[in-house]
């Protein structure tokens, strides 16, 4: 058993609890709150002065798949060859000994949704998964998770610059709209008499047709947004945005349609037309009109470990605390299909959390541990807990 106590508990599913502690059993959360007895045996750490949040969530991120320090070797994000390749899962590309999973702990993340990047129309299938472990199949939360799908500059950039289709968003949403059609012809032939030869590819539109997934749209402009909005409601499906950097002028539509967005990377220059509205305004917007928002790293273009730091300049810029640990815990977890076991800090939930040397979300405050099902995996050199 571990028993953390004496620290400042944002649990994500009630008030802060001041001098309070935390005992996991097992892989579990046993009890949070205030005065818990201390079994005996248990592991004990005095964490006065330190607050205790759920372990970090990033609903958007390529570590794995995208790898630091390994140039073109070590990219594996985008399938450019084909502008649709729903058949490809990001699992059967991930290095769990990426140097970025190991450095999210420092961060306090402990999970990401993992998924091929946004050069093509339809990039494949995502993953939850844990930022610890040695073997990625022990790592997995959720498979498959997801199908990414891109609209706006990246593809258009992609195969446009090789005077291939798509060269214009109007192709795009047209590739989008036909292979979505495809997906529904497959379906509707399964249940004849005679079954169509397996479609791997359409197997994983035909779950995001029946709303068993998400179609993750990246989408940075509100023309782009719109036109999956639009989409969504054609084939009724679910969506979220990716992205999301003009939001913020549609936040009311979003929360009327009840499309959940992943806003970032915001933490970096405005590199591209998309990105010239790109404000840490926007998620606060977009949570008080009634979006679900998240916030994303997009690792590697921000480091996994900053994640906090992300969502406290968002709170600085105007997103309520709440709401901005709900952005990098409980929404994540929900959008991930996770919530279950994953996000808040509650009995019966599995004990992932990150133990910080203050607030969360100031920038000086370091991570002085973090905890993955109940085990302490990173504790910070010299810090203030003795792990």
């Amino acid at each position: 058993m571990l028993l953390i106590k004496h620290a400042r508990i944002m649990s994500g599913s009630g008030p802060a609890i001041d001098r309070g502690s935390v005992l996991v059993e097992g892989e579990r959360v046993a009890a949070v709150g205030v005065s818990i007895p201390e079994p005996p045996g248990a592991v004990v750490l005095d964490a006065a002065g330190c607050t205790i949040t759920p372990g970090l969530i990033d609903a958007h991120a390529h570590a794995g798949i995208w790898e630091e320090g390994f140039g073109r070797e070590g990219v594996d994000v985008n399938e450019s060859t084909d502008p649709v390749t729903p058949h490809l899962r990001a699992l059967d590309a991930i290095n769990p000994e990426d140097t970025g999973l190991g450095r999210a702990l420092e961060g306090g993340v402990t999970a990401i949704w993992c998924a091929p990047g946004s050069s093509n129309i339809i990039g494949g299938q995502g993953v939850a998964m844990r930022t610890y472990g040695s073997s990625v199949d022990e790592m997995v939360l959720r498979h498959p998770c997801g199908v990414k799908a891109a609209l706006g500059e990246n593809p258009k950039r992609s195969y446009g610059s090789r005077q291939k289709s798509p060269a214009t968003r109007m192709a795009s949403a047209a590739i989008l709209r036909e292979t979505l059609v495809k997906a529904a012809r497959y379906l509707e032939k399964q249940q004849g008499d005679k079954a169509p030869d397996r479609d791997l590819g359409m197997e994983a539109l035909g779950r995001v047709l029946m709303r068993q997934e998400y179609l993750r749209v990246h989408a940075h402009r509100v023309d782009d947004i719109l036109t999956a909005l639009r989409l969504a409601r054609e084939f009724n499906i679910r969506i979220v945005i990716e992205h999301a950097t003009e939001a913020h002028k549609i936040a009311d539509l979003l929360a009327r349609e009840e499309v959940p967005v992943i806003i970032g990377p915001t933490l970096g220059i405005r590199g591209k037309v998309e990105t010239r509205e790109r404000s840490f305004a926007t998620p606060g917007v977009c949570a008080r009109a009634g979006v679900q928002v998240a916030i994303m790293t997009d690792h590697p273009i921000i480091p996994l470990q900053f994640l906090a730091i992300c969502a406290g300049l968002a709170w600085a810029a105007g997103l309520p605390e709440e709401d901005a640990l709900a952005a990098v815990t409980i929404n994540p977890a929900r959008i991930l299909g996770i919530d279950q076991d994953f996000g808040s800090l509650e009995v019966g939930k599995v004990a992932d959390l990150a133990i910080f040397g203050g607030h969360p979300f100031e920038p000086r405050t370091p991570v002085e541990a973090t905890v993955v099902a109940g085990r302490v995996v990173y504790c910070r050199e010299g810090g203030l807990l003795s792990c």
